[in-house]
């Protein structure tokens, strides 16, 4: 064999086995990241996998978002989120724009991101996708320079989120305070008096419930929430119809049973970019389960393959794919 071509395969086998470095940022404070012996464990579980792993534990989001602005600055080319959503938000939003590649441990409650992607949900399965290191590159959306990797939404769900907040500082747990939460806003009932401008149209609503997918969420059945796929560059937008509180009761059972159908319970489309306009000089935006209040007109946009994440290597065609293709058949708009 020529030398060349033995540099080349010494080189390529080099690569092959090189240690994959990575920083793994724990949000102590969600799901299993609370779980005593935690950081012993993923220490044990990265180790086996020889994996050279440096942990780090965050108790509040702000230090989680502070971790990764840190670890992105690092010689390592995989940062790690461990715990939820809002803990993979934070954790992207360091990351976007520096080369790094994103890894994720779903630690939370919902874990939709995780899902979506088919990331296992258990230790040993999220560690073996990140150990085969599969890249893909995903879609986020942005408002006004904030970044969401699920959805992003005003009027009601932010509300919820703020009072919940409040009644756990008063030491409530986790599920009472939001069903307190959610009943003290519904009795305040907020609407939001909007125009939205998609396409050279505009809307105008008095609506209790904006909600902007990163990607097209599945409405209509009992998979309500999920998504076939993070990497058609597009923004839904769902916005309520029903103005009343029973209607919004029926819309919630509704939900829960699948029978939600759009231009009766909501106006649906698919877009690249969405500008909202709002009398507000302030109004409260969820960005995954995390509430910042943002100034007027909220300009959304797609951010196509912005973001580099470790997924499984699916076979083709992959069922991703065969979803794509079926929900293509749907296609929404106003």
């Amino acid at each position: 064999m020529p030398r060349a071509e033995v540099a080349t395969v010494l080189e390529q086998v080099c690569t092959t086995i090189s240690p994959v470095k990575l920083e793994v940022i724990v949000n102590s404070s969600s799901g299993a990241g609370h779980e005593s012996g935690i950081q012993q464990r993923l220490e044990t579980a990265f180790k086996a996998a020889e994996v050279d792993a440096r942990l780090w534990l965050a108790q509040t989001g702000s230090a989680v978002f502070a971790l990764a602005r840190k670890a992105a600055n690092s010689d390592a080319e995989i940062i790690v989120a461990a715990g939820g959503d809002g803990t993979i938000n934070s954790v992207a939003s360091a990351i976007i724009g520096t080369g790094k590649t994103l890894g994720v441990l779903p630690f939370g409650t919902m874990n939709h991101f995780a899902k979506d992607l088919l990331i296992p949900l258990d230790l040993q399965g999220a560690i073996k996708t990140i150990v085969e290191r599969h890249e893909s590159s995903v879609d986020i959306g942005d408002v006004n320079g904030h970044i969401f990797i699920n959805n992003s939404s005003l009027g009601l769900y932010p509300n919820i989120v703020r009072e919940r907040e409040r009644q756990q500082r008063l030491g409530w747990g986790k599920w009472p305070a939001y069903v307190w939460a959610a009943l003290a806003v519904m009795r305040r009932y907020p609407f939001l008096n909007i125009q939205v401008g998609v396409d050279g149209k505009e809307l105008r609503s008095r609506t209790p419930f904006i909600f902007v997918g990163n990607n097209e969420y599945e409405m209509e059945t009992l998979n309500i929430g999920g998504r076939a796929c993070l990497d058609k560059g597009e923004l839904s937008l769902y916005i309520t119809n029903r103005t009343g509180r029973l209607g919004l009761i029926r819309l919630a059972l509704h939900a829960l049973l699948g029978g939600l159908h759009q231009e009766k319970d909501f106006v649906a489309l698919c877009t690249k970019e969405i500008r909202i306009e709002t009398r507000h000089k302030h109004v409260r935006v969820a960005l995954d389960g995390e509430v910042k209040l943002i100034a007027p007109p909220l300009h959304y946009r797609s951010r196509p393959g912005a973001l580099r994440v470790l997924t499984p290597a699916l076979p083709s065609p992959s069922p991703r794919a065969e979803l794509t293709e079926n929900m293509a058949a749907h296609s929404i708009g106003i």
